[in-house]
């Protein structure tokens, strides 16, 4: 069997060599195409074709012997060869499941990059039977017409490349955009008030079970002494001092003391029960820090000492009138 296929191959390739050089005298027969891969009305410079043959009727088990064109034509030839070869059964004598032969195309890819007409060269096959008897189909050679597109050389004008062609923007292309940043700024804004609240309820001052008035006593205690008192360090001994007695005004009465002035602070606490003359001390205890914090005054010695004591002192007895409107709800 070996030495079968290698008398093929051995007269395959003879037969190639022979009808290349136009010396053949095997009868050339009809079965051999040309088709365009692109979808045009002539051949251009560069287009690819399918060259090949159909053979018809094979019956099942025979061998065929291609030539091999790996490596073009012929050297120096103005035909190309773009794919080697390949088969493709068109119809199936018999049943599926028990065919009997076989209508195959073999073909080749093609393409030219010179102008004129061409003569490709004759296609040619070797069958070999069941047998084991050799069979030589030489297919009649076609011709391949190329074309170029003509250029008029005294209206040509070379250009140079267009840029891209701006349009105006319009609202639903920009919608998109201010949606997604819509949503951006929320889930920002969701997201700091997330650490907000972690950062408060981690907070060592304000454990989740302590009442707001032993918040606000344990702040204040801090600022005691006179360490806070040097003019350097007056902005932060009130800021402090205020901002215990801010959060603890929001606890106590529901004023959201944190984000108004003073004056709005004062106003909301005229109606509640605070102490007229408690009332006149923290007031003017506010009205000093707003002083230091932002016309950047100095508070004098005495304003300093007063200032933890007067804030002390409003926490504990608002604190002890709530007690008691508690203990009166209960009676």
């Amino acid at each position: 069997m070996r030495m079968r296929k290698l008398l093929g191959v051995i007269l395959l390739s003879i037969l190639s060599g022979f009808f290349a050089a136009g010396q053949g005298r095997l009868p050339a027969i009809d079965g051999a195409f040309l088709e365009k891969l692109q979808e045009r009305d002539s051949v251009l410079i560069g287009d690819q074709l399918r060259y090949g043959f159909h053979l018809q009727g094979v019956p099942v088990g025979t061998g065929l012997l291609l030539p091999d064109y790996s490596k073009g034509f012929a050297p120096g030839d103005s035909v190309e060869i773009v794919s080697s070869w390949t088969a493709d059964t068109v119809k199936v004598g018999g049943s599926k499941r028990h065919p009997t032969s076989h209508d195959i195309d073999f073909s080749l890819v093609i393409t030219s990059f010179e102008e004129g007409k061409h003569r490709l060269p004759p296609l040619s096959v070797i069958k070999e039977s069941s047998a084991g008897v050799f069979d030589t189909l030489l297919f009649k050679p076609l011709e391949l017409e190329v074309f170029t597109i003509p250029v008029d050389t005294t209206t040509y004008v070379i250009h140079d490349i267009k840029g891209q062609v701006q349009y105006p923007l319009t609202f639903s292309e920009v919608l998109p955009y201010l949606i997604g940043l819509l949503v951006v700024l929320a889930l920002v804004w969701a997201i700091r008030a997330l650490v907000v609240a972690r950062r408060k309820r981690r907070s060592p001052d304000a454990a989740p079970d302590e009442p707001p008035y032993l918040v606000a006593l344990r702040k204040l205690e801090k600022y005691r002494g006179e360490k806070y008192w040097a003019k350097d360090r007056q902005k932060v001994f009130y800021s402090g001092i205020t901002d215990a007695l801010r959060e603890y005004i929001d606890a106590r009465y529901g004023i959201d003391a944190p984000e108004m002035t003073t004056a709005e602070i004062f106003d909301s606490l005229s109606h509640t029960d605070v102490p007229a003359d408690l009332f006149v001390q923290t007031k003017s205890l506010f009205e000093t820090a707003d002083m230091v914090k932002f016309a950047k005054a100095f508070a004098s010695d005495e304003e300093n000492a007063s200032a933890v004591p007067t804030a002390v002192r409003f926490v504990t007895s608002t604190y002890q009138t709530e007690s008691k409107d508690k203990e009166e709800e209960g009676e």
